[in-house]
């Protein structure tokens, strides 16, 4: 879950040998471009990590910034989990970040929506509107944004883009790392902090 890079690539450039792995063909294109800009290299794979597959093992793997929370289901997590295990080798660490939202501590009682307008060089605007609902019970946010492009008032492009993920406390998600084999599992300060929420690291061994 390598997205655009902004994890990756500042590893490549303080020398660590890494491999990137994302589902997004878009969020690869970022991110070697990225690398190109850097003069860095790495091998970047488009799969799903619930389905990895790559010929390499590895001493360590990283799912920064809450990503891992983009697998919805249990069962995701877990085939997940697995896969990424199946991979490393001594020491064969496991490192993962994430949060529990402000929405899950203090859940809104209706959706929040905010809007966004940035006016390019060109004169035109860039409006971003975004819904926000969350589902406690099911543990589930939802984002439906849209993106659009503004030219004397007139709407020339647009985009719609829809994020949903979920969240788990620290024993939780200890408990998923255990079932599904690794071992000295531990929580450990956030590695990937973000404003609001709780942020939370955790860390483990295959």
């Amino acid at each position: 879950m390598a997205g655009s890079g902004r994890v990756l690539v500042p590893l490549t450039e303080e020398g660590f040998r890494v491999h990137g792995v994302d589902v997004s063909e878009a969020m690869l294109a970022s991110c070697a471009a990225r690398l190109r800009t850097a003069g860095r290299d790495a091998r970047l794979f488009r799969q799903n990590v619930a389905a990895l597959n790559v010929p390499f093992r590895y001493a360590a793997t990283f799912i920064a910034a809450g990503s891992l929370q983009l697998l919805i289901g249990q069962d995701a997590v877990r085939e997940a989990l697995g896969r990424i295990r199946a991979h490393l080798v001594e020491p064969a660490v496991l490192l993962l970040d994430l949060f529990v939202p402000d929405a899950a501590l203090h859940p809104p009682g209706a959706p929040v929506v905010e809007i966004r307008n940035v006016v390019l060089p060109d004169g035109s605007h860039i409006v971003h509107r975004s819904e926000t609902t969350c589902d406690p019970e099911r543990r589930r946010v939802c984002i439906a944004s849209r993106y659009e492009r503004r030219v004397s008032g007139q709407i020339v492009a647009r985009d719609d883009e829809r994020i949903e993920f979920t969240w788990y406390a620290e024993e939780e998600i200890l408990s998923l790392l255990r079932m599904t084999g690794y071992g000295d599992v531990r929580i450990e300060p956030a590695a990937w902090p973000r404003g609001g929420g709780h942020c939370f690291a955790a860390s483990a061994r295959a």
